[in-house]
């Protein structure tokens, strides 16, 4: 449950010692103070969940398309729009544009869901669906930065940085920080995934998609364990022989190419699925004829796996659907729509059955989100601008309420009119079902107590009560 200090022993020879020595034995005792510090983080209270599973939406899902019904946009479809319209990403505003989708109640709950998500809806009385999401920035960039790390600005660290260096990994082998990258990388890039001023072995690591999701991780020459261990390790103490008067990227640089050696073995293993029935494998549609669905699958299975094996914060993107960007659709929504919810549909669902098959989904929280919704009017004729006034995401699993709707948008489904919340709410109330207060998970940086959740930040009970 709590991170597991490394102690790491290099033997010095007298030169080095004397070397080391004279630059201050501050930095020895520097280095001792933050790996106490870094071990001091704990539960503050009872976790509901151990795990997270984010499954990133990148380009932001329509809410009135998806999970928040509007009849007033049916029934004033193709007619001026009826509200004052907030400035656009490219102002090329059309009339009132009601969901090309039909929507049904389902489950015990009678949770409203899309037709573009079928298989998703089996699952409604495990879902919560927050209508009332917010964010303060209506450009992919920034937002993604804003729901990656509560900041629209790089430089901080990701919410999944942030979860282990509160709790650690309850994985020998394995990060505790993986995204399993199906294709698409978010505008921002890899800074979305950074580590920023916490320590660099809290940084994501980048599985790619196909049979061996690392590159180059394994050697081609015939050389046994022992002998791959000393080469990187050598290699380690070249890479470190002008920066030993740094601590603290020392000690993130062993930990992470310890790690890097013992996923030598671990990463094949985990993405050989051989062992996989073919039932479990038709369920996500590993194989399916439709490549984005399959790759999607894979990621989702993968995603199990890895939930297995203890990783502690899991991130999945996007696949690539030919045609389309992303869910970005600024024209051919349905198009767009139809064959990103294809993608992702049946594999999401399938990864929340078989968490529950093996016991995992009450201690896993799962995410659904984009970093923004979409305008209840048309962008030109047949596409949707961006909208962070108001738009959905769900969360299951991990102690949250299922079967339930909170905050809700106006009758067009633009701006949050009920409860309305923004992420670091969300950041709030994922850290809360894993045991941590936000409010004290703290890396002291540029002279002040940084958090996640700024100064900012509420838990919902009747989302997470």
């Amino acid at each position: 449950m709590f991170p597991k200090q490394t102690m790491t022993r290099l033997a010095l020879s007298r030169r080095q010692l004397l070397q080391r020595s004279a630059c201050g034995f501050g930095a020895v005792a520097l280095s001792a103070l933050h790996q106490a510090a870094e071990g001091a983080n704990r539960l503050h209270h009872a976790a509901k969940a151990k795990h997270v599973i984010f499954l990133y939406m990148d380009g932001g899902p329509s809410q009135i398309d998806t999970f928040d019904p509007k009849p007033r946009l049916t029934r004033e479809n193709g007619q001026p729009f009826g509200m004052k319209m907030e400035k656009t990403q490219f102002d090329n505003n059309g009339t009132t544009l009601g969901s090309p989708w039909k929507f049904s109640q389902h489950g015990e709950s009678g949770l409203p869901i899309s037709e573009l998500f079928p298989h998703v809806a089996k699952h409604a009385d495990r879902l919560c669906v927050i209508r009332s999401m917010t964010s303060e920035f209506s450009e992919h960039t920034s937002a993604n930065y804003f729901l990656h790390s509560g900041l629209g600005q790089v430089g901080r660290p990701s919410m999944g940085a942030w979860v282990t260096y509160g709790l650690g990994s309850e994985s020998d082998d394995l990060p505790g920080f993986v995204v399993l990258n199906g294709g698409l990388t978010p505008p921002g890039g890899l800074d979305n995934f950074s580590s920023g001023f916490l320590p660099a072995n809290h940084q994501a690591s980048v599985f790619a998609s196909g049979p061996m999701p690392v590159a180059n991780l394994v050697s081609d020459d015939a050389v046994d364990r022992a002998t791959r261990k000393r080469r990187l390790l050598g290699h380690l103490d070249q890479s470190l022989s002008e920066r030993w008067g740094r601590p603290d990227p020392v000690e993130a640089a062993i930990r992470n190419y310890e790690l890097a050696f013992r996923m030598q073995s671990a990463v094949p293993e985990l993405a050989d699925l051989s062992g996989e029935s073919q039932h479990v494998r038709d369920a996500y549609g590993v194989d399916d004829s439709f490549k984005p669905k399959a790759i999607y699958a894979r990621q989702c299975l993968l995603a199990r796996r890895l939930i297995q094996r203890g990783v502690r914060f899991i991130e999945l993107t996007c696949p690539s659907v030919s045609g389309n960007d992303r869910w970005d659709q600024h024209k051919r929504l349905r198009k767009g729509h139809e064959e990103n919810s294809l993608a992702v549909d049946q594999p999401i669902a399938a990864l929340l059955a078989d968490l529950d098959e093996h016991g995992l989904l009450d201690e896993t929280l799962v995410v659904f989100a984009g970093e923004f919704g979409r305008t209840p009017f048309a962008q030109g004729d047949d596409g949707r601008d961006h909208n962070p006034f108001g738009f959905s995401i769900w969360m299951a699993g991990g102690g949250v309420r299922g079967g339930t709707v909170y905050g809700a948008t106006d009758e067009y489904g633009y701006h949050a009119v009920e409860n309305p919340l923004m992420i670091h709410d969300l950041h709030a109330m994922m850290l809360h079902q894993l045991g941590i207060d936000h409010r004290r998970l703290t890396f002291r940086f540029g002279g002040r107590d940084m958090r996640l959740t700024d100064v900012h930040g509420t838990i919902v009970p009747e989302i997470v009560g």
